[in-house]
């Protein structure tokens, strides 16, 4: 019977046909397949932009069952009790998922494994979320790689093998399970206003973020190293939002780049390079899972961060700091979810250096508000910029905002692009900053360019004084 019995195929983000193994392998046993999302209590922690994000991600992967002739079953609970009775209600045998590998990801599929696999259930787990499963790769010591460099000269010559072809079919059960409506979740609720303002720069679904990788590959792979640190000019290929939920797989995104690479991309090692980062946040979250919740180095643990949500705080978020790098960065993501990876670092640089503020607060900040928003990269990016991570750099590095702006928006145009206070005639992107933002800020694109909270040399000095003092503290 468990031959023909339906197998039970959870998605979470891996919203794709195209390399997938766990749905490949699937499709190839012949027996039915159910799709199911389930709105657990992972997705419950989410952000407000993220789960929102999610929610068209599984939107549109709905769509793209529905045309081959399957569905995506949709239900809300906690993981294991969901999946158990999806298996009294429909005799599945076989419950397959893709692998996750940050903390709450694991702790979730552990339980539901175990309870399944007591029952004589078939539980299992498949890469393709990752390039390497975070254990294949170790130092010669048989540890795991603690600094970015060595791991990329571990796996840079490594052979992935060719990726499961498209499911372009699969069979679907004689009788399908009840599914809930994804409007009733409201799953865009926490974006409030500010959906519809984002919704005009999201890029979701597998066919987009396909065209979205050729369209990089053909015009800035080339110039992407010289390029990319420029905020105002379309040079990065934006594919994080969709690796976030696996709306395109790592392996087609490395295949891609090393195909440019070989064929004389001056920029494309340097892409998959970056590619190879998001795995390296990875490697550190499975082997080192505190990385999310307190400092990667010890050490870090005396430096006198703040972590009260002052009046400073609340004006960092609002991109009202009063220097124009920082404030246009933060209105970037509000008014389209992203922030440009160099702006990432400038207005991480500057709360945890310039304003003494722990980088936690900086990590929910990004937490709720990126619609690319991805556990391990979100952790380690804080803590590498707030120096508390993994770092091979020997000094402490503050970054100057101004002299950033002057080497990489010399002409402004990022910044007048975001920052409504930069120009007479504001354009519709700085405008629409104050439709996205709760309207209990009170800002408006008519007020006053605010004061520094807390002005950069003075700043400077304060975080060299901490550190050093830090240092001290460490070795009493």
């Amino acid at each position: 019977m468990a031959e023909h019995s339906p197998i039970l195929l959870w998605f979470r983000r891996d919203f794709r046909l195209g390399d997938h193994p766990a749905l490949a392998a699937a499709a190839e046993t012949g027996r039915p397949v159910i799709p199911v999302f389930i709105h657990d209590e992972v997705v419950e922690t989410h952000g407000a932009a993220p789960k929102w994000r999610l929610g068209l991600a599984v939107e549109r992967f709905a769509e793209t069952l529905a045309g081959l002739g399957s569905r995506l079953v949709l239900r809300r609970g906690p993981a294991r009790a969901t999946l158990e009775q999806l298996v009294e209600e429909t005799g599945a045998t076989a419950i397959w998922w893709s692998r996750g590998y940050d903390p709450d990801a694991i702790a979730r599929d552990s339980d539901v494994k175990a309870a399944l696999k007591a029952r004589g259930l078939d539980a299992r787990s498949f890469p393709g979320h990752l390039l390497f499963e975070p254990w294949t790769v170790e130092t010669k010591q048989g540890g795991y790689y603690r600094v970015y460099t060595p791991f990329w000269r571990a796996v840079k010559d490594r052979d992935l093998g060719p990726a499961p072809a498209p499911v372009r079919a699969v069979t679907a059960p004689a009788a399908w399970p009840a599914s809930d409506r994804l409007a009733d979740w409201r799953m865009g609720a926490g974006m409030n206003r500010g959906a519809a303002v984002v919704a005009d720069h999201v890029c979701v679904g597998e066919d987009a973020a396909l065209g979205r990788l050729g369209a990089f590959i053909a015009h800035h792979a080339d110039g992407y190293r010289d390029r990319r640190d420029y905020p105002a000019e379309p040079a990065t290929s934006k594919l994080s939002e969709n690796l976030t939920y696996g709306e395109i797989s790592p392996r087609t995104v490395w295949q891609a780049g090393l195909r440019a690479h070989h064929e004389g991309a001056r920029g494309a090692e340097h892409f998959v390079k970056e590619l190879v980062w998001r795995e390296f946040a990875y490697h550190l979250v499975y082997h080192s899972p505190e990385i999310t919740t307190r400092n990667w180095r010890a050490e870090w643990d005396a430096f006198p961060w703040s972590e009260s949500e002052d009046d400073a705080v609340l004006r960092w978020k609002q991109g009202r700091t009063g220097v124009a790098l920082v404030d246009a960065a933060m209105r970037e993501m509000y008014v389209t979810g992203h922030m440009h990876n160099r702006c990432r670092m400038l207005v991480g640089s500057y709360l945890t250096k310039h304003m003494l503020t722990h980088w936690k607060i900086g990590q929910r900040c990004f937490e709720d508000c990126l619609i690319d928003w991805d556990p391990a990269s979100n952790a380690m990016g804080w803590q590498w910029v707030a120096g508390s991570g993994p770092d091979a750099a020997p000094y402490f590095r503050i970054f100057n905002p101004d002299t950033q702006a002057r080497k990489f928006d010399a002409d402004g145009a990022y910044i007048r692009r975001f920052l409504a206070e930069a120009t007479a005639t504001p354009g519709p992107e700085a405008r629409a900053f104050f439709d996205a933002i709760p309207r209990s800020w009170g800002l408006a694109p008519d007020m006053d360019p605010p004061t520094p909270v807390v002005p950069l040399d003075a700043g400077r000095k304060r975080a060299l004084a901490a550190y050093q003092n830090r240092d001290l503290s460490a070795r009493d």
